[in-house]
């Protein structure tokens, strides 16, 4: 399993794939670690419409998400790696969108 992994990630050592999944799983914590302090200051709680929570927790956590993941890559000497992933993220991104968008119905 981490043998493909690194094959896709177009890794070779085993401590960067570590440090790699170190990354990941901080930025998860903090990023929703995040979104409390905000529905607190919005005095969103559990009385809020449950739609609106999820959708203002996406709208919170994905972007804190994305731009920690470049922060933690960084600190943790990972920048490229997570800089080129971010780009193909975004890209996969487009490239649905613009196949949703030509099709036509």
């Amino acid at each position: 399993m981490f043998e493909k992994l690194k094959k896709r990630w177009e890794i070779n050592s085993n401590l960067q794939l570590v440090v790699i999944l170190i990354v990941f799983s901080i930025t998860g914590s903090l990023s929703v670690l995040v979104r409390n302090p905000i529905f607190e200051y919005f005095s969103i709680d559990t009385d809020t419409n449950i739609l609106l929570r999820i959708f203002l927790s996406i709208l919170i956590i994905t972007p804190t998400y994305q731009l920690l993941l470049l922060i933690v890559g960084t600190l943790l000497g990972q920048f490229r790696f997570f800089w080129n992933f971010e780009k193909k993220m975004l890209s996969r991104f487009q490239r649905k969108s613009n196949k949703t968008a030509t099709k036509s119905y």
